[in-house]
C-alpha cells in the first residue's frame, strides 16, 4: 500500500478512531464493557494499516473505558517498537465532541501526529467538524454515513492543535478494518 502521509510534510496528522466492537455482558457496566472477539481482530488490523499508510502516531490520547484501552493495547502491538505510550484520559468516556476538541488542544506544538481513540457519536462529530473542503470526497461520504467500531479518520492540518476549530483539516482517508 502506498504512503497516505507524506513524511516530508510539515502538516500535523490527527487520526480519530473510534474503539473496536465492544461486548455487553449481563451486570457489566458500560465503562468496563470488554472487546469482542472480532473487536480484537478489528484493533490491530488498524494497527497494522496506520503503520502501513504511514500514520504511526508520535502520541496517543485514550478514553479510559475498558473497550478504548483494549483498542489502545491491540493497535499499539501492531505498531511494534514505534508505538508510542498512551496516555488514558477519564473525560473522554462518552464525552461530548467539545471535550474531544479539548483533549486535541492540549497536545504539544512538538507532536507532529496524534492518534485519538474515544467513542460514538464524539468521534464522528469531531472528524466532520474539523473536515474541510479540501477533503477527499469519498472519505468524508464514507465517515459522514457511519463510524463503525474500528473505524479510522486520518485528518492533517497545518493548524496548530491548540487553534483546530472548523474545517481546519483535510480527510485523507477514512477506513473500517
Amino acid at each position: 500500500m502506498s504512503l497516505l502521509i507524506d513524511p516530508r510534510s510539515q502538516d500535523r496528522t490527527l487520526v480519530i478512531m473510534r474503539h473496536a466492537e465492544a461486548d455487553a455482558p449481563w451486570g457489566t457496566s458500560d465503562f468496563d464493557r470488554p472487546l469482542t472477539e472480532r473487536g480484537h481482530a478489528q484493533a490491530p488490523r488498524a494497527g497494522h494499516w496506520l503503520a502501513s499508510v504511514g500514520a504511526t502516531p508520535e502520541m496517543i490520547v485514550c478514553s479510559a473505558a475498558l473497550r478504548t484501552r483494549q483498542t489502545c493495547t491491540w493497535v499499539c502491538d501492531a505498531l511494534g517498537e514505534k508505538a508510542p505510550t498512551a496516555s488514558l484520559e477519564e473525560r473522554l468516556y462518552n464525552a461530548p465532541p467539545r471535550e474531544l476538541m479539548r483533549a486535541i488542544a492540549r497536545v504539544p506544538e512538538s507532536v507532529r501526529s496524534l492518534l485519538l481513540i474515544a467513542h460514538y457519536p464524539a468521534v464522528q462529530e469531531v472528524a466532520m467538524r474539523l473536515a474541510s473542503r479540501d477533503s477527499d470526497y469519498d472519505a468524508v461520504m464514507d465517515a459522514s454515513s457511519g463510524f463503525p467500531p474500528g473505524g479510522l479518520a486520518v485528518l492533517t492540518t497545518a493548524t496548530p492543535w491548540a487553534a483546530l476549530d472548523q474545517a481546519d483539516a483535510v480527510l485523507r482517508a477514512f477506513v473500517a478494518p
